[in-house]
């Protein structure tokens, strides 16, 4: 079986020694008070919670998966789920970061986004229960009415009640102006919402008392396209007047989906019959209002790959160390045994280190887009906020996309370290390969993200978001430059971030002339930004480290390995991406349709 111990020595590094999140929070009213040691002995929880109450449930609930009873209309999660999530209840976790006013415990973002990472290596099936919540907390806190707040909130908060967002439909996906659900007003105030809404994550399920779906549907009035959608609030269980659960709602599961993974996530089929809803935020705004939601779901995909990467390393690694095949290729390194560990074999090394690096790579672009999150939410500056947010618009696409594809990419290789046993079950890598699969497709496909990133967040607004983006890297490259120990980690930095200044100007030349230009180039793009953004991460982590490794910590040496392998052996491949990039959109679209 599986293990997974906390990366909690490198959270600690980046919050502390990195980021200086402690003194960053200070500065800001609602985390005045907070302190290091709080923040530690939080994540130390955390922790001890994901590795020794949802982890042993990893394999067994893949094995199982969920079952629907016909009848009924219940789901069964598997063995064990639930008195995981009571556990996780009990201690408060579901409140870590939500808003006192409604039962939260107001600690930061940061620190909540952390111990998920933790909670998605241990077990992401089971994480997607809870994690659903956080989003539609978010998009009911930012544009529900006070009602809606005082009725369903404090539950989400304390975790009593889960939450999902029900969006795609059998004929559409992504492209949510398609929708055809229907909301019809009611006298009293409220909707009746008829439709069919599929992949549904957590749609039904055991562990909580009751489930609030957002749901996105029309009204009869409403204009064609994604400019005629509403979002409502629609439970399970309709809530009495003294907030305690009345009858049934209109809105069962009719189905669950076999899937490639995440099978001890119930993913449903889900149909509205007359159920009753409530309008959030203004008509026909409802995608505005879910897009709260979905931003936070494509934050929190990332951190599924980030969490997925960091145990598949962890026990490639260990497996490396433990089995023996052949010899050196420079003769035996252990003498004494029949051949030698895999781990002293080079290729080996490149692809174990590769995971390592997209893990430590991961957690400090995730964790940077945390504290600025803090800081958009809990800010008295306007210009602060702003920064901010522009700074979070720019890299939730680039978090969603690139760590979901460096997930594919280092599970997979973790799995080809553990060889013929990595096809294996009982090994459990090859589960994680399974479930990190998903994470490039759904809460908007990658393409979709990287559609966004140079269509939305770059182009149109004459790069803007990333031009302050590059202003960091730009102080961080002067102040630095003068340094000979960090030339290694600063001049490919500083090239690359030319590179990307012109090859912006020219895709956002093309795109004038043929917008389909930013189709043809938008993958590559992505993830050269992302690339961009783990280079100046690793740069940062490179000058902690050699400021500290006179210490002797062990620790310092290894994350100078690793930030030296990722900038000689993983950031080279922006070469060929931009060269890729600039190739246009003629070699994609010069065959005929019939040829194809």
């Amino acid at each position: 079986m599986p293990q997974y111990t906390p990366p909690l020595r490198d959270m600690q590094f980046l919050m502390h020694e990195v980021l200086n999140a402690v003194e960053e929070l200070k500065a800001l009213p609602k985390h005045a008070d907070i302190d290091a040691e709080t923040l530690n002995a939080v994540l130390e929880e955390g922790g001890k919670f994901a590795a020794e109450v949802t982890a042993p449930l990893n394999l067994s609930g893949d094995a199982e998966g969920c079952k629907l009873d016909k009848t009924t209309h219940e789901v069964q999660t598997p063995k064990g789920f639930k008195a995981a999530y009571a556990t996780y209840v009990e201690g408060g976790w579901p409140s870590l970061s939500g808003d006192p006013e409604f039962g939260g415990q107001g600690l930061p973002i940061l620190v909540n986004q952390c111990f998920y990472e933790m909670l998605n290596s241990a077990n992401q099936a089971w994480t997607m229960y809870p994690g659903l919540s956080h989003g539609a907390y978010e998009a009911l806190h930012a544009h529900g009415t006070p009602e809606q707040k005082a009725t369903y909130l404090p539950k989400l908060t304390s975790g009593k009640w889960t939450g999902t967002m029900c969006l795609t439909e059998p004929h559409c996906g992504t492209d949510l102006g398609m929708l055809r659900s229907k909301a019809e007003p009611r006298a009293d105030g409220t909707y009746r919402i008829t439709g069919q809404k599929i992949f549904i994550s957590a749609g039904e399920h055991d562990l909580a008392d009751n489930i609030i779906h957002l749901v996105l549907a029309r009204l009869p009035d409403a204009p064609q396209g994604s400019k005629g959608i509403s979002l409502f609030v629609v439970p399970k269980y309709l809530v009495n007047a003294d907030g305690s659960i009345g009858e049934r709602n209109g809105i069962h599961c009719a189905g669950l989906e076999h899937k490639m993974g995440i099978h001890g996530n119930s993913t449903c089929q889900m149909v509205l019959d007359n159920a009753v809803g409530t309008l959030v935020g203004a008509p026909n705004k409802g995608l505005a209002a879910m897009f709260v939601m979905m931003n936070a779901a494509r934050l929190g995909v990332g951190n599924q790959s980030l969490g997925l990467t960091e145990v598949a390393y962890q026990n490639a690694v260990a497996y490396a160390k433990d089995r023996i095949q052949m010899r050196a290729l420079s003769g035996p390194k252990a003498p004494d045994k029949p051949a030698d560990p895999i781990i002293v074999h080079p290729d080996v090394r490149k692809m174990l280190l590769t995971a390592r690096a997209y893990a430590e790579g991961g957690r400090a672009l995730s964790m940077f887009t945390a504290l600025q999150l803090d800081k958009m939410l809990a800010t008295d500056d306007a210009d602060e906020r702003q920064d901010a947010d522009d700074m979070v618009a720019l890299l939730t696409p680039v978090i969603k996309a690139f760590l979901t594809d460096n997930g594919w990419i280092a599970t997979s290789h973790c799995m080809q370290v553990f060889g013929g046993h990595g096809y294996i079950h009982e090994s459990g890598v090859e589960q994680f390969v399974r479930d990190a699969r998903i994470n490039m497709i759904y809460e908007g496909t990658n393409t979709v993200q990287s559609l966004d990133l140079l269509g939305r967040k770059v182009l149109s607004d004459n790069g803007k978001k990333l031009k302050k983006f590059g202003k960091l890297i730009a102080a961080f490259v002067e102040e630095e430059g003068v340094s000979e120990p960090m030339q290694e980690f600063v001049n490919p930095l500083a090239d690359l971030g030319d590179k990307v200044t012109k090859l912006t100007t020219e895709l956002g030349m093309k795109a004038f002339g043929n917008a389909d230009e930013v189709g043809a180039a938008a993958v590559d793009y992505l993830r050269i930004v992302g690339h961009l953004c783990f280079a100046y991460l690793f740069a940062r982590m490179a000058k902690v480290a050699l400021e500290k490794q006179g210490s002797g910590d062990p620790f310092y040496t290894a994350k100078l390995h690793t930030a030296r392998f990722y900038f000689a052996k993983l950031l080279p491949e922006t070469a060929s991406l931009i060269r890729s990039a600039r190739a246009g959109l003629a070699p994609l679209m010069a065959m005929d349709e019939a040829l194809f």
